[in-house]
């Protein structure tokens, strides 16, 4: 890992999250569990399986926000990352979002004609089923094809610019449903429960455009990167 990063492989693993603590989220989509005393980020992911390198990757990516892919890069392992991303889409659609959905069920007043309500809740159900489509064709398409790449079978139909063309951000319809849970919601006794939810939709939204940020800076260059070789050995 290039020194110039900010963690690095010798560092303690609770050094990490307590410096940024929005790097639990990443241990997690690592398969990483607590309980690690003061070991490194080198050993407890070793001891658990996972590649350093990657998960060092991703960590200085999300912390540093900004990443360069070079063609020498050997800083991540396309599998061990393409393993995060699935497990990231996991924590979005079956965990995340129903646990959001729950959420503004028991902070909005759906128990009379409440039109601003029905507006929210059909918003909400509006973005889960888009995130539910952006995430699926991944994990089946994507996925699947750069899984063949890697066995050195490439495509003659398909390519990884191909799905980067079409990558739209999939936070347009939370920022509308923000606005309109900030603006137009009535007035109540009690808004703890509505203002949770309001930072949890902003946590979702900081969460989901990281997301497609390591998709789009690692990932995608990576796997352009293994098509050139390819074709360049065909």
């Amino acid at each position: 890992m290039n020194e110039q990063h900010k963690y690095r492989a010798t560092d303690k693993m609770s050094d990490l999250i307590c410096d940024n603590y929005s790097l639990l989220m990443v241990m997690s989509r690592f398969g990483l569990s607590l309980g690690f005393g003061d070991k490194s980020v080198k050993d407890v992911c070793e001891a658990q399986h996972v590649d350093y390198r990657t998960f060092l990757a991703v960590a200085n990516f999300i912390s540093e926000e900004q990443y360069s892919y070079s063609a020498d890069n050997d800083s991540f392992s396309i599998p061990a990352l393409m393993d995060y991303l699935k497990r990231a889409h996991a924590y979005f659609l079956d965990f995340n979002l129903p646990a959001m959905r729950r959420k503004l069920i028991e902070a909005i007043d759906c128990s009379r004609d409440n039109d601003v309500a029905y507006l929210i809740l059909k918003f909400f159900d509006e973005y889960a089923k888009e995130v539910r489509r952006h995430m699926e064709y991944e994990n089946k398409a994507v996925f699947t094809y750069v899984e063949q790449l890697l066995q050195g079978k490439p495509s003659d139909v398909y390519n990884i610019a191909t799905f980067a063309s079409k990558h739209n951000q999939i936070d347009t319809k939370l920022k509308e449903l923000k606005n309109i849970i900030i603006k137009y919601y009535p007035k109540k006794e009690n808004n703890n429960l509505l203002n949770a939810v309001l930072f949890d939709i902003f946590n979702c939204e900081q969460d989901l455009a990281s997301h497609c940020q390591v998709e789009d800076y690692m990932f995608v260059p990576a796997v352009a990167q293994i098509e050139k070789r390819l074709k360049d050995e065909q």
